[in-house]
């Protein structure tokens, strides 16, 4: 945690590019030479719900165009199509991008807000991060194990309103920015995921019930000066896990955040 953050590098158009076209194709070769039991689809729902979370489609954000959020909708509704019943029996492995595909405008998908090198622009397919977050944030109260997550590189705006610690969220970006998790229990894991009036809501059902409950909290929360003139936010996650009677079985450390500010950490009133 001590451990100085750089000063962000902003690279050339073409090396990003050239970059993301390495990137992807590796991550194509993942999906489909290893062969891994990726979860597939199913109706109806399981009748123990594990993990719920919901939250709210809209949120007053500053210099952000609304038409950004209100195409994010759209974006959400296309992609919990696609996601909505995918299925984790025992062994099997859930892919955020893997499952819901590349997002196009051929598809419907819209222009919504992305967050790119620090600021805000609009992308096809924007917003999806929020389908994200709500998985790993939601994951992370199951037992389902985290193969692969990425953090927010940058903290864009001031906490508004905000339920979970910083850094319990989920970045991803098409398609080598993935969200993965595998089914090491002896359960099958069910995802749903819907599109509300006001909200994107979603449950981890299962099977059978748990033997646990999870806690997920922050420490070493700290907002600091770096030496190049900016400002970084860290913490560390970790999960209590609780029997039936409320015992503490374990305090499980789970992962590190850090990200550069891109708004002054102390705000005027």
């Amino acid at each position: 945690m001590d451990t100085p953050i750089p000063r962000p590098v902003f690279r050339a158009p073409l090396r990003m590019r050239v970059g993301a076209a390495y990137f992807s194709l590796r991550r194509y070769l993942l999906w489909y030479m290893r062969r891994l039991p990726f979860a597939g689809r199913t109706t109806g729902a399981l009748p123990y719900v594990i993990a719920a979370h919901a939250t709210p489609l809209i949120r007053k954000l500053k210099d952000v165009d609304m038409i950004l959020q209100t195409n994010k909708i759209t974006n959400l509704k296309l992609a919990a199509a696609k996601l909505d019943g995918l299925t984790l029996r025992p062994g099997e492995v859930f892919s955020y991008w893997r499952a819901i595909g590349k997002p196009s405008r051929r598809k419907g998908y819209l222009p919504g807000m992305i967050l790119i090198n620090g600021g805000v622009a609009a992308g096809t397919g924007g917003g999806l991060c929020q389908m994200s977050n709500l998985i790993y944030w939601m994951a992370l109260h199951t037992p389902l194990t985290v193969l692969e997550r990425h953090r927010h590189g940058y903290d864009v705006f001031p906490d508004a309103d905000r339920t979970q610690p910083f850094g319990s969220g989920a970045t991803c970006y098409y398609n080598y920015g993935d969200l993965m998790l595998r089914n090491d229990t002896e359960l099958t894991f069910r995802l749903h995921v819907e599109v509300t009036e006001t909200e994107l809501a979603g449950q981890w059902q299962a099977d059978g019930p748990l033997s646990c409950r999870y806690e997920v909290y922050e420490r070493e929360h700290i907002m600091r000066p770096e030496y190049w003139g900016g400002y970084t936010r860290r913490n560390k996650l970790y999960r209590k896990k609780f029997d039936p009677g409320g015992a503490l079985l374990a305090d499980e450390f789970i992962t590190e955040n850090h990200a550069i500010m891109m708004y002054a950490p102390l705000l005027e009133g």
